[in-house]
């Protein structure tokens, strides 16, 4: 059989699996995008404000565009939305772009963890949120805070709510020589009604009710408190920050007329239960255009991995003054030889306080860390 001869008809083109569109990294620069004010983020779906308080104002919920998957996108950001942006019922709409933002609240899971997780942005003040009792305030936890606060720009208020259950002047004393407002609310839990008799154990509809099950509280508001409080918040951006059972949740229903749900706090290992399960931004009622106030879950841990060690002193303005005896490269810590601050400390310039705040920048500074290369280029060793 003589060999066949082949020519450009036998040649077969496999069509292409993802279609005959050749592809391009270039992307659509949506000048049509509407704008919006994230308010929440719940499992993918994302939460706007779209034509804030204008006659149309209206809530729009989107889906993140593919080339945003590893922008983090929080409360308080401005996006641009693309599509159906009506807001009616059932409609979804494309976030394709993340405005810049002024200010951004960071923080990691721990020290060790080099992963930043944002928690908002944009925010104006931080509310760090304390009880005086129940659950025990940590000093720890306000220094975190504040570190955290002024390394992003954020006006920082300390609010230390069931001062009817401890009186809160100890822990106050710590931070007199900072610029920072306070506000004292007493708050209480209200008594339990009382456990009904064995006869009446079953409900209305005749099963018996669990007894293990805990007992709704109401809780009282100092009305004082409040006032003061939203004076504070009017024409701002407000995060409040806090540990589960410090009555987050509860000022924020005050101040928004909200329904956020409240809980105790664990008798046994005298922490507080998760109410919110994400952060949630309401505006404040009966205040003026702009005046948001963004409650965020209860957390564990607030870890500073974030923040360069050089800037954690900035949140100890009454110890910053004594690293001008420091000896160049002077780090501050507990094995630093001659540093200023000791002297600092111990000659009272720093209050009645004094040893105990710079035993927490200690902590905080041995926590953080340490860029090893910086380290030597600040000692002329590079």
């Amino acid at each position: 059989m003589p060999a066949r001869e082949w020519d450009e008809s036998d040649v077969r083109i496999r069509p292409n699996k993802r279609g005959s569109r050749p592809r391009t990294k270039d992307r659509p620069s949506h000048d049509d995008a509407v704008t919006g004010r994230i308010i929440t983020v719940d499992r993918g779906r994302y939460t706007a404000v779209v034509d804030e308080d204008m006659p149309d104002e209206r809530i729009v919920i989107a889906a993140r565009a593919r080339e945003l998957r590893r922008t983090a996108v929080v409360p308080g950001d401005f996006v641009g939305l693309v599509g159906d942006v009506s807001g009616r019922p059932d409609t979804l709409a494309r976030l394709v772009r993340v405005q810049d933002r002024r200010t951004v609240l960071r923080r990691s899971a721990d020290d060790d963890d080099p992963v930043e997780r944002v928690v908002v942005a944009n925010a104006d003040q931080l509310v760090i949120v304390v009880a005086a009792a129940n659950p025990e305030p940590r000093t720890g936890f306000i220094d975190r805070a504040l570190v955290a606060a002024y390394d992003a720009g954020i006006e920082p208020l300390l609010l230390v709510t069931k001062a009817d259950l401890r009186d809160p002047a100890p822990l106050l004393a710590t931070y007199d020589l900072l610029p920072l407002s306070v506000v004292v609310s007493r708050t209480a839990e209200e008594p339990e009604e009382p456990e009904p008799a064995e006869d009446d154990a079953a409900g209305d509809d005749g099963e018996v009710q669990d007894a293990g099950e805990p007992k709704v509280r109401g809780v009282r508001l100092d009305d004082d408190a409040v006032a003061r409080l939203r004076e504070e918040l009017d024409g701002k951006v407000t995060v409040l920050l806090g540990h589960s059972g410090v009555g987050k949740s509860t000022m924020v229903n005050a101040l928004t007329g909200a329904s956020r749900a409240t809980g105790g706090v664990n008798a046994v290992t005298g922490r507080g239960r998760h109410t919110s399960s994400s952060a949630l931004a309401l505006r404040l009622e009966g205040a003026p255009p702009g005046s948001w106030i963004i409650d965020t879950p209860g957390i564990r841990s607030f870890g500073l991995a974030h923040v360069d060690p050089d800037r954690i002193l900035h949140a100890f303005p009454d110890l910053e003054p004594g690293t001008e005896d420091c000896a160049r490269g002077c780090r501050h810590d507990a094995n630093a030889v001659e540093c200023g601050l000791d002297g600092w400390v111990a000659g009272g310039n720093a209050g009645a306080q004094g040893p105990a705040r710079l035993a927490s920048f200690r902590r905080l500074l041995g926590a953080s860390p340490r860029d090893e290369a910086a380290d030597a280029k600040e000692l002329g060793t590079l």
